[in-house]
């Protein structure tokens, strides 16, 4: 049967816009009535995967997503002897492998060789591309039509493993997403507020005009967010050819980058990085559910974090009761300013003992 990793994680944010829409403005949703934050799962799996953190547990494991994969194999071949009419021509008939090519610089600039678009590229199949391109140097000519042959359709790359791989091109090596991350809401009701702010000029010395050099508005809000992750375990397992050690590393690089690693956005104007305060990981073959509904009703009080977290394990004790143990086990850690409870060592741990691919 499918075995299923579920996270469920309550963090607080200091007033901040860590995901803008197209008016720059906090993201936000209407649930329960009620006007909420929210953080795409875009935002929050780019966050992760980008992350310091994830890099130095997955290096060399992850993949490459981009529309310059044609550019780059042109620097490549020039760096390598070419001459740039033949590193164009031939980075050209590389790059339309994994999608449409642009020849030109189009009106919303897009550089020519850039792929229409984004490709992820997982690391193997960067090697193969890095081979070519010396094979090709070395012998000063063109690429085959057998040796474009570089996609892979089981890409041992970490990131595609987990979040999938979409090709419009090549729909035989797309990739399944094993991981599904939910779009993070407040607990409670928000109102977005607007920071009105100036810049001085340090050389206005105020004899003719006193006034700012810049006058700006910015909209930011605080919160208390609700993240849920479903992982299924089988799905990844099978993503990475059934490689214990690097599944392991996945699962613990991934719940570390979601207890600590927040989204980039404003971070040097509010500072709003946070750790999580509470995380509940479930595993088993149940149908997996979120545990958004705890907080339909919005959050009342000022107590919102402590109240958020009674919340969540009363909604899951709830569930149990009319459903049976929607998971075969669990664990929790707290880090509130009144009380702490377990470890986020523990948590990796309980997801990481013993074989996780034997069982899938």
């Amino acid at each position: 049967m499918t075995q299923f990793i579920q996270l469920h994680a309550i963090v607080s944010y200091p007033p901040s816009n860590l995901n803008r829409d197209d008016l720059g403005r906090p993201k936000t949703a209407i649930m329960g009535g009620a006007n909420r934050l929210r953080i795409s799962s875009q935002s929050l799996k780019r966050a992760w995967r980008t992350s310091e953190l994830f890099e130095g547990a997955l290096a060399g494991h992850k993949g490459i997503r981009t529309k310059r994969l044609g550019i780059q194999i042109k620097q490549s071949l020039i760096a390598q002897g070419v001459t740039e009419k033949n590193a164009f021509e031939w980075a050209a008939q590389i790059a339309a492998y994994f999608g449409k090519v642009k020849t030109k610089k189009d009106k919303d600039g897009g550089e020519p060789l850039e792929i229409e678009q984004l490709v992820h590229i997982a690391p193997e199949e960067q090697q193969l591309i890095d081979a070519l391109i010396s094979q090709l140097a070395s012998d000063n000519r063109a690429p085959e039509e057998s040796e474009l042959s570089l996609l892979r359709k089981q890409p041992k790359a970490v990131d595609i493993a987990l979040f999938g791989r979409m090709l419009a091109e090549k729909r035989a090596y797309n990739v399944e997403a094993a991981a599904q991350v939910a779009h993070a809401i407040t607990v409670h009701a928000v109102k977005v507020d607007d920071d009105y702010f100036t810049a001085v000029d340090d050389l206005n010395a105020h004899d003719e005009d006193a006034g700012a050099a810049h006058i700006g508005e910015t909209g930011f809000a605080a919160g208390v967010f609700y993240l849920y992750v479903c992982i299924n375990k089988s799905l990844l397992c099978e993503n990475l050819q059934n490689d214990t050690e690097l599944v392991n590393k996945t699962l613990a690089a991934l719940v570390e980058a979601m207890a600590k690693v927040s989204p980039t956005g404003k971070q040097n104007s509010f500072a709003s990085r946070a750790y999580t305060s509470y995380l509940l990981a479930e595993q088993g073959t149940q149908q997996p559910r979120s545990l958004s509904v705890a907080f339909l009703k919005p959050v009342p009080g000022s107590d919102v974090l402590n109240d958020a977290i009674k919340h969540l394990r009363q909604q899951a004790d709830n569930f149990d009761s009319v459903y049976g143990a929607c998971a075969d086990q669990r664990l929790d850690f707290m880090a509130t300013a009144e009380k702490t409870e377990g470890r986020l060592s523990d948590i990796i741990t309980f997801l990481t003992a013993g074989e996780p691919c034997s069982n899938t």
